[in-house]
Order: structure tokens, then C-alpha cells, then sequence
């Protein structure tokens, strides 16, 4: 939503079961992109079923950006011991650009104070995403050659 050109703020709030088919569809638009980047339609996140996004509400902390109603964007963090392990950070299509992913992963970091850490993983290719983790204090830890056409960057951020 716009008004004069400057985006107005979204509502982050915590994700329940009956958000998943709404958070699969966001998720699914904008990994699109990723697939083409690295010319698989089969990464997980295209693939991952209803009932395993569901199931994921239930037993993580999953963050949804709403507009008007709207989900717009989400994040996953599951935390393991001091470690948040960060997933799945998706904004729709439309809304890309505009501030929603960082909006989306400092609220991650706000709602697991518990964690001493964030750990993500993102495609070699994936420029826009790793110019966003650096610019919020992640930093790379190591790289894992998936294939020919995919190695994995991780990345870790202090709190």
C-alpha cells in the first residue's frame, strides 16, 4: 500500500495454522524467482506441501507481514539450543523492495531474544538476499557446494 509514493508500515504478527495456505502461496510466488536463478522448479520450497508449512506454524516461530488483510511477506525461526536457524524469508512478488524483509527479519530477531545467534543459508546467486543479510550483521561462516549449479552461502548473525 502507497500513499504519495512512501510505503505505509505492514503488520507483523505471529502466524497460526489457518495462515499456511496463504503463506504457501506467497511463498510460492517468490521463490519463482530462485528457481529460475538456478534453473530447478524443484527447490523446497516450491515443493513443500500444505501440511508441512502447517506443521511448521505449530512448532516455530512463523512471522507474517499483513497488509490490509493481506499476507504479504513471512520468516521462519526455529530455535535450536542459543541458535535461531532462519528460513523461508519470502515477500510477495508486488511488494519486493520496499523494506518488508528487512521489516520481517528484525522482527524475527525481536521475537527470539533467547537466541545468542541467527543462522541462515542462501543461494550463491541470490545477490539481493545477501546484500540484505550483511546489511543486518549476518556474516558468511562457510559455503556448501550443493552441485554443478548451486553452492550454499551460510551465514550467521550475533545478538
Amino acid at each position: 500500500m502507497t500513499s504519495g509514493g512512501r510505503v505505509l508500515p505492514v503488520l507483523i504478527e505471529r502466524a497460526v495454522a489457518a495462515d499456511a495456505g496463504e503463506i504457501l502461496t506467497v511463498q510460492r510466488a517468490a521463490y519463482v524467482s530462485e528457481a529460475q536463478l538456478y534453473g530447478d522448479p524443484y527447490i523446497p520450497p516450491l515443493v513443500e506441501s500444505l501440511e508441512q508449512v502447517r506443521k511448521v506454524i505449530e512448532s516455530a516461530v512463523v512471522l507474517k507481514a499483513l497488509d490490509a488483510g493481506r499476507v504479504v511477506g513471512s520468516v521462519r525461526g526455529q530455535v535450536a539450543g542459543t541458535t535461531c536457524l532462519v528460513g523461508r524469508l519470502v515477500v510477495a512478488p508486488d511488494r519486493q523492495g520496499q523494506g518488508l524483509g528487512t521489516a520481517l527479519l528484525t522482527a524475527l530477531h525481536e521475537a527470539v531474544p533467547e537466541a545468542e545467534a541467527f543462522d541462515l543459508f542462501t543461494g550463491h546467486l541470490s545477490d539481493a538476499n545477501l546484500k540484505l543479510y550483511r546489511r543486518l550483521g549476518y556474516r558468511e561462516t562457510h559455503r556448501e557446494r550443493m552441485d554443478d549449479h548451486l553452492t550454499l552461502i551460510h551465514l550467521r548473525r550475533q545478538s
